[in-house]
């Protein structure tokens, strides 16, 4: 057992934080106990296709994960982004569907005066830390949203459909540049109305679509 160091119990203390989750003190970002929590709602089928857009979900949409998503985008924890790309990341590179592809990764965009409330596109900052780790480049503002839409939540199918019609377009500036195959990223997939319409802005310019990536994924979808 090492010698009490009086200097490095001060830098400890100094350098924790509040686990933005729990509000405990941490020396990482997210406390031992949270991380525990978050990793417990993992999916193991990560994989499985809606129509033409096969999707990959990290875990499902509820309990720690849940909590995480919601303080990432409606308590300012921009922070959390990163922790939760990461492990999507490291999920994807362990899949059989990370290999052999050139993909550009594409988040799905805000319209610019919500972003502009909340400060923070969350797939964004999702998406830069999925890219770091995987390496895939990242193209932040390849999609525009053209409209404000209704929130989805409460929304039937059908009405989720009809709301996103013409939502997205492809950046005006991307148009000569764009690359052959794009990875869509989100933070969560529900029924996937929101993923079908911006894979099929892209696909109006002769851009494939590989998939949709997303940390969560809903019990339902």
């Amino acid at each position: 057992m090492g010698a009490w160091n009086p200097f490095t119990t001060w830098l400890d203390l100094l350098f924790q934080s509040q686990c933005p989750l729990c509000q405990r003190s941490s020396l990482s970002l997210l406390c031992q106990d949270c991380q525990k929590k978050l990793k417990a709602c993992q999916c193991h089928d990560r994989q499985e296709r809606q129509g033409e857009l096969p999707v990959f979900a990290w875990g499902f949409y509820g309990g720690a994960l849940r909590q995480s998503l919601r303080a990432l985008k409606y308590d300012n924890q921009s922070k959390l982004a990163r922790p939760l790309g990461q492990w999507l990341g490291q999920a994807w590179l362990a899949s059989p569907h990370a290999t052999g592809r050139s993909l550009t990764v594409v988040p799905i965009p805000m319209h610019a005066t919500k972003q502009k409330q909340r400060g923070f596109n969350q797939a964004e900052l999702i998406a830069r830390s999925f890219c770091q780790y995987t390496g895939l480049p990242l193209q932040s503002h390849g999609l525009i949203r053209l409209r404000q839409t209704e929130a989805q939540f409460g929304l039937s199918s059908a009405e989720r459909e009809q709301n996103l019609i013409n939502a997205f377009a492809l950046n005006p500036r991307w148009r000569d540049r764009r690359p052959p195959t794009v990875l869509l990223i989100d933070d969560i997939y529900t029924t996937g109305a929101t993923a079908r319409a911006a894979a099929a802005a892209l696909r109006q310019h002769q851009v494939i679509v590989d998939g949709l990536v997303a940390v969560a994924k809903s019990q339902k979808a």
